[in-house]
This record gives structure tokens, C-alpha cells and sequence, in this order.
């Protein structure tokens, strides 16, 4: 089905959890495919409930969720996105999220021509069978679920992106799409439209001024949130001027929510959240971490965790932000390519006064900002495939 180049490709990317302004749906794939005139990009997820369009009315976005994701407004969302599908007459479509896969399938089988795009965010049968949100026989009929329609999406699918270059040794499935048609595209680091590129990493303050920490993304035990809280401790008494932890992003689990504010009532002075119940702009994530110095990976290891590259990090590459993580392989890889960070064991009792000493006497980012943190290369990738397809 070739589009002639004098006309438009209409492309719809839809997500249900994610908000609408998300930055792979919205920040990396509908920019990238903005680079050509002849592109229409509709973006469907969380809120607003009004569509929006922007000034150049090429990229257009559409609310088909709201409330709890445990609400009924999940079964709305299907509603209005087989609204969408009516409506807008895709080109193709870029699926990012499994829920909308079963809808999406007979929507293919109801024409000739309908093509695609299965872009796979996280191993999600695993997820669910481990990070216990979901207990007993719901864990293990969601996550056979999840399988099985996944399957049947790759068989169908015209392709299926990856998020992390893992997968494509833990998803079997993955055997089953057409021509192979398998491509990676990592979650590096995309600037918004305008934004000004840092030219030289971030330095750490003089003696006599606060160290600011950063805590940014998915606020979760499993991410390690508590372990941010402690390490800032730690340091707090360590670092000459004392220090200040900010903790920016939505929280998902309102028990969390609540011992975090009573842990911030305690102890204000030096943190700070921001977010928690309600999900943050991605440009106050970004405006967060240009004001400050050291960016924390503090998960825990964890199996649907531990061979992935968190978003996060890239956006601490892209930005000069030196880095704390967890030990892991391929974190620390890319800390010591380019002189990033430093892993430590957030598990053990954290040395306050040797990690300031540490911290002190070493040089990051020498060669200074790594250029392949950014989201380009992915770019340059996405269009390969469409232009493969069209």
C-alpha cells in the first residue's frame, strides 16, 4: 500500500496508562516522524479528554483515558480508541500498549491493507508474574493472557519494536513475526523541540553549598525510592553545605504515597517531592535535572529490571548528569565507557563521609556529553522501517 510523497501518512500511536504527551510516544516517535511534511500523527492516551491539536496541525492528540488504572474508564478507553480507528482511517498504527492489541487485531481483519506496529515497552508477562501487583490466579491467568495475544500480534503485525535489546532473547514469540521484521529502539534520550543542549557536564558545587540529588521516573520500592531517601541521608551529614533530594514523578500505590509524605514531614529540610499522586510534565522531569548534580538509579535487582536500561539514565547521559546506580552489568558498562558515575550497593549501610570523599576526587563525563545517549540514531532506524513498509 505505497503512499505517494505528495500525500498525507496518517499515523495514529496509542497507549491507554500513558499520558498523551508521553515521551516515547509523543517526545521520540511522532517528533521523528514530523521530520517529513507529508506525516499526520495522532497520539492517543491518558487525559485530556479534549482533543488537542498543535500549531501545525500535524500532530494531534487525543484523551481516551482518565481515572484509576484499575477503573472502569480502561473499558472506555477500548470504546474510544476503536472510535478512533473509524474515524481517523490509519495508515498505520503504532500499538504501545497490549490492552489495545485484541481491538487493533479485528481491526486488521475487518479490511485489506490494514498494517501494525506492535512497539513492546516492557516484557509484561514477566512483570506481572513477578513484581507481585497482582496475586494468585489473576497473576497467572493475566500473564498466560498477555502471552497469548501478544503472540498472535506478532504473527500479524507488519513489525514489532523493542524498547531494550534484551527482549528479543526473552519474548519466543518474537519468532513468529513476518520477515523478521524485529528492530530495536531504545529509549535514549530525545530534547523537546527548542530546548537548549547543555554544552559541558554538570560539576559538582563548591564546598559551603547543598549537593542536589535527583530521584526522577516511576516512584516505586522496586526503583529504589527508599533507598534514594537514605543514601540523601547519608550524605546530608557528609557533604560540606549539607544536601537536597528531590523526588519527582507519579507514584502508582497510594500506601506508598502516604508513608513518603510522612517520611517528607519529617524530614523537609532537605527533601523534597514532586508529583506523587498526580503525573509530572516531562518538561519539569527535564528543567529538574539540569538544576541538579547527581542523578540516583538505586533499584533494587530485581528479574524484570535487570537487563534493561532505565529511560532515566539516558536522560542523565544526555544531560552531563553524573550518575549513582545499582550494580548491574549493563548500567555499568555504560558508566565506565564514558566516565559517568560511580555503581554502588544501595543494599549495604551507605558510608557517608568515604562516598563525599569519592565523590569529590573524581572527574566525570572527561570526554564530555556522550552524543550516543541521544535518541538520533533510534530516529534514523524508525524511518528505515517505515520506508520499508511504504
Amino acid at each position: 500500500m505505497p503512499v505517494p510523497k505528495d500525500s498525507k501518512l496518517v499515523v495514529l500511536l496509542a497507549s491507554v496508562l500513558k499520558p498523551v504527551d508521553d515521551t516515547r510516544m509523543r517526545g521520540k516517535f511522532a517528533e521523528t516522524l514530523l521530520e517529513r511534511p507529508f506525516t499526520q500523527v495522532h497520539v492517543a492516551g491518558r487525559a485530556p479528554l479534549a482533543s488537542a491539536s498543535d500549531e501545525r496541525a500535524r500532530v494531534h492528540q487525543h484523551g481516551i483515558f482518565e481515572g484509576s488504572r484499575l477503573g472502569l474508564g480502561r473499558l472506555a478507553a477500548q470504546w474510544r480508541y476503536g472510535q478512533l480507528l473509524r474515524r481517523l482511517k490509519p495508515d498505520v498504527v503504532f500499538v504501545h500498549a497490549p490492552e489495545l492489541l485484541p481491538l487493533t487485531l479485528l481491526w486488521q481483519r475487518l479490511a485489506r491493507g490494514r498494517r501494525f506496529i506492535y512497539d513492546i515497552r516492557e516484557n509484561y508477562a514477566l512483570n506481572v508474574s513477578t513484581q507481585q501487583v497482582y496475586q494468585g490466579v489473576v497473576r497467572r491467568l493475566l500473564a498466560a493472557g498477555l502471552r497469548w495475544v501478544e503472540g498472535l500480534a506478532a504473527r500479524r503485525a507488519a513489525a514489532v519494536v523493542l524498547a531494550e535489546a534484551s527482549y528479543a532473547d526473552e519474548l519466543t514469540f518474537l519468532n513468529l513475526v513476518p520477515g523478521g521484521r524485529v528492530l530495536v529502539l531504545e529509549n535514549k534520550y530525545q530534547p523537546a523541540p527548542g530546548e537548549i543542549q547543555p554544552i559541558r557536564p554538570h560539576a559538582l558545587p563548591p564546598p559551603g553549598q547543598p549537593l542536589r540529588l535527583l530521584y526522577s521516573g516511576t516512584i516505586s520500592e522496586l526503583n529504589g525510592v527508599w533507598e534514594a531517601i537514605t543514601l540523601a541521608e547519608q550524605l546530608h551529614a557528609a557533604w560540606p553545605g549539607g544536601v537536597q533530594l528531590t523526588i519527582i514523578g507519579f507514584c502508582q500505590q497510594p500506601e506508598l504515597l502516604r508513608r513518603l509524605q510522612d517520611a517528607l514531614a519529617q524530614k523537609s529540610a532537605w527533601l523534597k517531592l514532586i508529583g506523587g499522586a498526580a503525573m509530572v510534565p516531562h518538561a519539569q522531569i527535564v528543567a529538574d535535572i539540569s538544576r541538579s548534580h547527581i542523578g540516583l538509579l538505586p533499584y533494587r535487582p530485581h528479574i524484570s529490571t535487570e537487563r534493561c536500561r532505565p529511560t532515566k539514565l539516558f536522560e542523565y547521559l544526555g544531560h552531563g548528569l553524573p550518575v549513582l546506580a545499582s550494580p548491574n552489568p549493563l548500567w555499568g558498562a555504560l558508566l565506565r565507557q564514558h566516565g559517568a558515575g560511580l555503581e554502588i550497593d544501595f543494599a549495604q549501610p551507605i558510608d557517608g563521609p568515604a562516598l563525599a570523599a569519592q565523590l569529590r576526587g573524581s572527574h566525570f563525563y572527561p570526554s564530555g556529553i556522550p552524543r550516543d545517549a541521544l535518541w538520533t540514531s533510534e530516529g534514523k532506524k524508525l524511518w528505515l522501517l517505515l520506508d520499508s513498509l511504504f
